[in-house]
């Protein structure tokens, strides 16, 4: 089975709005032993992991918040996520272990799913398009399990992305963040967040560059990622938007034709700051009931 990576925040929808993207976590079921261990262990892994495994620690919460016992499951995990990059690898981690636990215990209903994927994140804007493709905005109750809501992303609206070497971890781009925010502030980026989704609804790409910006995390976090400042700057007229990706450091540009002088805008500004990175231009991972024909019988699996 195969799960998602994601994109998050997308400009001023902080710990809000996620999209799915096709980078994959891929993880196989190798041994079965039906002995009642309700117990997942990770045998393999590329790259390799080290600390607690976020697939395995996943399996046993979502084993005890159900209160169902499962067979002793040993899986590989194989990754095309990068790690520490703001492209969700953790939730895609986290969402493997869950999809195991349910291939081996029965379906778990989606309120559950989050609500696990949210307990074991600390926060459930990456878990839910990892969960449900997409693009998903979320409510966190008081109380209760969160919300997903889930909304259609144009399928001809790409996302360039610049990841670079240096890894950047989300509890350090956390602790940039400032405690309080000016009205202002606020009210500038409840106003951008509604645009965006609404831009993308009715597909006006013309209003993506002012629908993407953002006063909360990204000026606070600009020292920490290379060349964040240069890439929200770049005016180009097939750059229809441009932000930092989750937590970072890597970097996400909008684009819907031209994607390779797109690709090759981001790869100079990289090479003559003398800043290794790896570009690559992304589609989004559609939920499944929104994929059609050979598409959908290639990614079936991963939802």
């Amino acid at each position: 089975m195969i799960v998602s990576g994601s994109v998050a925040n997308l400009g001023g929808g902080f710990d809000t709005l996620g999209v799915a993207v096709q980078l994959y976590l891929r993880v196989r079921i190798v041994d079965v032993r039906e002995d009642g261990g309700t117990r997942l262990v990770v045998t393999q892994s590329r790259p390799p992991v080290s600390g607690p495994n976020a697939v395995e620690r996943a399996f046993a919460h979502l084993a005890e918040r159900t209160s169902r016992r499962t067979p002793t499951v040993f899986v590989e995990v194989d990754s095309d996520i990068p790690m520490a990059a703001g492209l969700g690898s953790s939730a895609a981690a986290t969402v493997a272990g869950l999809r195991v636990f349910e291939r081996v215990s029965g379906p778990v209903d989606d309120t559950t799913l989050l609500g696990a994927a949210t307990w074991c994140e600390g926060h459930a804007d990456n878990a839910a398009p990892a969960l449900f493709g997409g693009l998903t905005s979320v409510v966190e109750c008081a109380g209760r399990d969160p919300l997903a809501l889930r909304w259609r992303w144009p399928d001809e609206l790409h996302l360039v992305v610049a990841t670079p070497s240096v890894g950047l971890a989300t509890a350090k781009a956390r602790a940039a963040l400032p405690d309080t925010l000016p009205r202002r502030d606020a009210i500038f980026n409840l106003q951008r967040v509604l645009a965006l989704v609404h831009a993308l609804e009715r597909r006006d790409f013309a209003m993506l560059r002012e629908a993407v910006q953002d006063r909360w995390h990204q000026p606070a976090r600009a020292s920490l990622v290379p060349l964040l400042k240069e890439a929200l700057e770049i005016d180009h007229p097939d750059v229809a938007g441009a932000f930092l990706s989750g937590a970072g450091p890597s970097i996400a540009l909008l684009a819907y034709r031209n994607l390779a002088r797109v690709e090759q805008v981001l790869r100079t500004m990289y090479e003559r700051a003398g800043v290794a990175a790896t570009v690559r231009t992304l589609r989004v991972h559609q939920p499944l009931e929104a994929r059609t024909g050979a598409a959908a019988s290639v990614q079936e699996r991963s939802v």
